[in-house]
């Protein structure tokens, strides 16, 4: 059987669709657009908002957490799908508001301002690239480009990124089987002779820094690190006026690879926050019976290895002996959702104290037998802690602000 030729190897074939020549520093990416207010999440796909006094549904195209985004009381920006489109919302969410700068929702627009990007020799590195065909079909997955530069056929991988602190971008925000195996297909193609990449489109000015998000996919920070000597990365940052033209602010970001050595570890210290439908009570070992108030909880510890296990033991309910004290309320818990902050530094008791400035009471003693600490559980009420500002503030706080981040330009 003859084997598909390599992508380096590909008759190069333009691709027939017209660029149409849209100039996004002059034309918005969306006609017409309304403002809204966010209100809830009702599944990845769908969310409600505020318009004009009215409760509306939207269509959110965007699998990401977007926990720092999707803010009850936030500005999200609108447009109206037509009449007869397929969709079973009467809009679509397309920009949201953080901090006075708008940031692009819809993931699928961003194939569209790297093109432009493209043809206006923006991307560092690719300056004299060509577009010859969008959506290229290789092996098990889809690439976004195959571009033509100097006899050499590019294959180019697109990846949206909304995930910043201060200083620093991260992707992805959610665990991404789909997005490492793009890399480790792209570093198959790569060995047999293709240049091939992948360019992350940070939508916000901010960032000076990129980073692979360790905290949340583990694997593919190890991927990613693995195959940089295979791979070109281009983490790039643009900025959106609140009418959604592209604003001329456009940059790339440097990826300072000995903080990634240095931090991306299967160790460090977690947040577990975990919820109790009704008052209970439970006998916690020693202590004995203690009585746990219907609400959220936090519960924060540490692994100085085997950090991955260590969660996956404690959101599996069951078949396990009880070990410390929150085994005893992750069993009478109807949640449980684990948040690491990977790291080789020891930040859990500083943690358990930032905590204990959140919470409405700490429980005595609970979780810190072992050191100084008054607690490491904290009751946050009956709201969803992921909707509670402080929180998101001090997860980006030990996720991404407090790393010493090179000075710029070194």
């Amino acid at each position: 059987m003859k084997q598909p030729d390599a992508p380096h190897k590909m008759p190069v074939k333009k691709d027939p669709t017209p660029d149409h020549g849209r100039n996004l520093f002059a034309e918005p990416l969306f006609p017409s657009p309304v403002k809204g207010r966010f209100l809830r999440r009702l599944n990845r796909f769908v969310i409600e908002c505020d318009c004009r006094g009215k409760t509306v549904r939207a269509h959110l195209p965007n699998p990401g957490r977007l926990w720092e985004l999707l803010i009850p009381g936030r500005v999200i920006t609108l447009v109206r799908n037509a009449p007869g489109a397929e969709r079973t919302t009467p809009y679509t969410a397309v920009a949201v508001a953080r901090d006075g700068a708008t940031v692009l929702l819809h993931t699928a627009k961003t194939n569209e301002v790297v093109r432009f990007l493209l043809r206006e020799r923006l991307i560092p590195g690719l300056e004299g690239a060509e577009v010859i065909k969008r959506e290229v079909t290789m092996g098990k997955s889809r690439f976004d480009f195959l571009l033509r530069e100097g006899g050499e056929n590019i294959l180019l991988e697109v990846k949206s990124c909304t995930l910043f602190g201060r200083s620093l971008a991260m992707f992805p925000d959610a665990v991404s089987a789909r997005a490492r195996r793009h890399l480790e297909e792209l570093a198959a193609h790569a060995k047999t002779g293709c240049r091939c990449g992948v360019i992350f489109l940070i939508h916000s000015p901010r960032p000076a820094f990129f980073l692979p998000d360790y905290h949340t996919d583990y694997e593919f920070a190890h991927t990613f690190q693995e195959q940089r000597h295979l791979l070109f990365y281009r983490a790039v940052r643009v900025s959106w006026g609140e009418d959604l033209r592209l604003g001329r602010d456009i940059g790339e970001v440097p990826i300072p690879w000995q903080l990634l050595r240095r931090e991306c570890r299967d160790q460090g210290c977690y947040l577990l926050i975990l919820h109790l439908a009704a008052d209970t009570r439970l006998a916690v070992g020693a202590r004995g019976e203690c009585r746990f108030p219907a609400g959220y909880y936090l519960y924060t510890g540490s692994a100085r290895k085997d950090l991955s296990a260590r969660l996956a033991r404690h959101l599996r309910k069951g078949g396990k002996n009880f070990h410390w004290h929150v085994d005893y309320l992750r069993e009478a818990a109807g949640s449980c959702r684990a948040l690491p902050i990977r790291t080789p530094d020891d930040l859990e008791c500083e943690l358990a104290a930032a905590l204990h400035r959140l919470a409405l009471y700490a429980f005595p003693g609970f979780g810190s037998s072992d050191c100084s600490c008054p607690s490491h559980l904290f009751f946050l009420g009956e709201s969803d802690p992921l909707h509670h500002p402080g929180l998101l503030e001090l997860l980006q706080y030990y996720r991404m602000d407090r790393l010493a981040l090179p000075s710029p330009g070194r």
